[in-house]
């Protein structure tokens, strides 16, 4: 064969391979992201995005300034544009409000400022027709003093003397009175508090208002499960069980008939009367707890197989160090605790000073100490701290977002993040925040003021941010509600809102919801989270999270591959969607994030 020959045969075979090689990387992007009839179905709860909404601060429908329950059921459509799929409502219970709601004086009803209890059928009702689960927030530690339960303990009635912890005086040299222990209130101040009529003090771990049940009295924790199958057959899903750390004190009769004085703890920044004064070794983390978690796990699973219905799910609130919160889960033995117990890791371990390696190991730290078996969850805020953006910076919106529905486990997005909405200025004179009103003052309130991430939420840019048609609100509107609101959101080209509805479509690809993760840190300051399922589409979220442009190599990251596309980026990012990518060099602005699409593993 003359030589021109051999080049022209080996030319159109050269061509033929690119040609089916590049087809087939094509194909495979193409079709991979359909989900396959052998992926394994997951539970509801498994891969949803939780929606916490702030009843009082969400959307008001009869102008007092004060959300309510028709107001979410009027706005349920935007959890469906959004992909959210449960709904967790922070306490609509009767309360006189001393702190919005966790100061329960009646379980079993809605509070009037929040509607009815047609009004909460009717909210279930419909959530129920747009596949929308709806979860409580439930209140086991305490109740409020103005509750059937707290005056009957205090008149002694049958049954009820020891629904709550009380204790006799100390008396001291002198012969006056004085509080049992030396423990400090979680909001300030002694835990103790005499009461007249009964001659005795009772604990508080939070407001005077809010009395500790005795989870050592069997009633009481036989009343703690009649409430919960109260609501479940109301239609709640499952609820969100609040202060769990704090159910249990030290029992007198393992010191003698006497609460112990704790040990202090030595902080020389807190005064005796504010929490950390002293190690809390009496009053928090009691290994009792979890005998009683389990319990309740046993109730809801036993509801649920006895009644056909889909799972109830149990979601814990503990701020404990890791070994102890990995315990809610169960005691990987024989005993299955909650669903899963909050990750507060964003919140508590991670701040605009980390950089990428603090991230990454904040995250690896959760998935090491997690049980085998078991769903991880991520907790960006919520309404006792403050919001994302500003405890961040307002540049990390979409990478705090994306980092949240790509990181594997359930997401949890407390009201406005989807939108960046950061915390509002609350004055000295309009505070309501029991804790900052206990311990504060017009000097350094802010400190303990949860008041700014719960202000009413941004609709548009109408009178008082369209959250109600009356004058006034009960926490002030945040100033920048003009610049940040859904609508303005929604009608923009590119805004946080809408970057956050393509990554939560993003979550219902295979590769996410059963694929497996890679996680690096490329640097000190950016970081590559991998999604990746075999013959399915790999993604990457590579995010910068420092205050200066950075630039990394993605050839050193395993499961990449070329061709590479963005899926998603930052809404200030000079990426766009579809924009090619090379398995290279690749310079990221501060804060910013880009979602990258690949070919899938087995291609490689």
């Amino acid at each position: 064969m003359p030589s021109w020959g051999k080049v022209v045969l080996i030319s159109v075979l050269v061509a033929v391979v690119v040609g089916v090689v590049v087809g087939t990387v094509t194909w495979a992007l193409m079709r991979s992201d359909s989900t396959s009839p052998d992926i394994i179905e997951l539970d509801w709860w498994e891969r949803t995005i939780i929606y916490q909404i702030y009843p009082r601060s969400f959307k008001d429908t009869d102008g007092d300034g004060i959300g309510d329950l028709k107001g979410i059921t009027s706005e349920l459509e935007h959890f469906v544009e959004m992909g959210v799929g449960t709904i967790w409502l922070s306490p609509i219970f009767v309360s006189p409000m001393v702190d919005f709601g966790y100061d329960i004086s009646d379980f079993y009803d809605i509070h009037y400022e929040y509607g009815t209890m047609a009004d909460f059928e009717e909210l279930i009702r419909r959530a129920r027709q747009l596949g929308i689960k709806v979860l409580l927030d439930y209140v086991p530690n305490h109740a409020s003093t103005e509750s059937e339960y707290f005056k009957k303990s205090v008149a002694r009635e049958p049954g009820y003397e020891n629904f709550f912890i009380w204790a006799d005086p100390k008396i001291d040299a002198n012969g006056n009175r004085t509080v049992p222990s030396n423990w400090i209130s979680q909001f300030g101040g002694s835990v103790w508090e005499w009461n007249e009529e009964r001659q005795q003090y009772y604990l508080h771990q939070f407001a005077v208002e809010q009395a500790d049940f005795n989870f050592r009295e069997p009633a009481v924790r036989q009343e703690m499960i009649n409430i919960m199958q109260f609501w479940i057959e109301k239609g709640a899903h499952g609820f969100r069980l609040d202060a769990l750390p704090h159910l249990f004190e030290a029992d007198p009769d393992d010191h003698g008939g006497f609460f112990p004085d704790e040990p202090l703890s030595g902080n020389m920044f807190v005064t005796s009367d504010q929490i950390g004064y002293t190690t809390q070794v009496h009053i928090k983390d009691l290994i009792e707890i979890y005998d009683v978690v389990y319990e309740w796990r046993e109730f809801a699973d036993k509801w649920q197989e006895d009644n056909d219905s889909e799972t109830i799910v149990l979601l814990a609130e503990a701020y404990a160090n890791v070994s102890m919160t990995m315990l809610y889960y169960g005691d990987e033995r024989d005993r299955i605790g909650c669903h899963f117990p909050f990750n507060f890791d964003f919140i508590t371990s991670l701040r605009a000073t980390s950089n990428a390696r603090d991230f990454v190991y904040v995250i690896s730290r959760w998935l090491t100490y997690m049980p085998y078996g078991n769903v991880a969850n991520w907790v960006f805020g919520n309404h006792d701290n403050s919001r994302a953006p500003s405890r961040f910076r307002t540049n990390m919106v979409d990478g705090l977002n994306a980092l949240n529905l790509i990181l594997p486990g359930v997401a949890i997005t407390y009201q406005g993040e989807e939108l960046g909405m950061r915390d509002g200025y609350v004055s000295w004179n309009d505070t309501v925040d029991v804790n900052a009103i206990n311990q504060g003052n017009p000097d350094n309130y802010l400190e303990y003021s949860r008041d700014p991430a719960r202000t009413p939420y941004h609709w548009n840019n109408s009178t008082n941010a369209g959250f109600t048609t009356g004058q006034t609100t009960w926490l002030p509107v945040a100033e920048d509600y003009m610049e940040i609101n859904l609508q303005a959101q929604k009608d923009a080209e590119r805004s946080h809102y809408k970057v956050y509805q393509s990554l939560s479509r993003l979550r219902r690809m295979a590769s996410l919801s059963h694929g497996t993760h890679y996680l690096e840190a490329l640097s000190v300051n950016t970081l590559v989270l991998v999604r990746h399922l075999a013959t399915y589409n790999t993604y990457a979220l590579v995010f910068n999270v420092g205050t200066e442009e950075d630039t990394v190599d993605l050839s050193r990251v395993t499961f990449l591959a070329e061709p590479m596309t963005v899926y998603e980026s930052s809404v200030f990012s000079r990426r766009r969607t579809g924009d090619a990518i090379s398995l290279g060099e690749l310079s990221l602005q501060p804060g910013e994030m880009l979602v990258l699409r690949a070919p899938p593993t087995h291609l490689l």
